[in-house]
């Protein structure tokens, strides 16, 4: 499963983008799983798989890695 870092959060609209390679990752926030979207942080590794929306990549089942 890819790795990488919460780069930007976007609280009101509800999304945000994870470090990734070569481009970064657009999440939304239904894509996240075991904790709220609003205790995210920007800078804090996530797991996550990657996926296909309808404007094009994104992450899906964004989890955040203990440690």
């Amino acid at each position: 499963m890819p790795q990488g870092a919460i780069k930007k959060i976007v609280m009101d609209k509800g999304f945000g983008f994870i470090e990734s390679q070569p481009s970064d990752m657009f999440f939304h926030h239904s894509a996240v799983e075991g904790v709220a979207f609003e205790d995210l942080k920007e800078g804090q590794m996530v797991s996550y798989e990657a996926g296909q929306g309808p404007k094009g990549p994104r992450a899906e089942n964004v989890r955040v890695i203990d440690g």
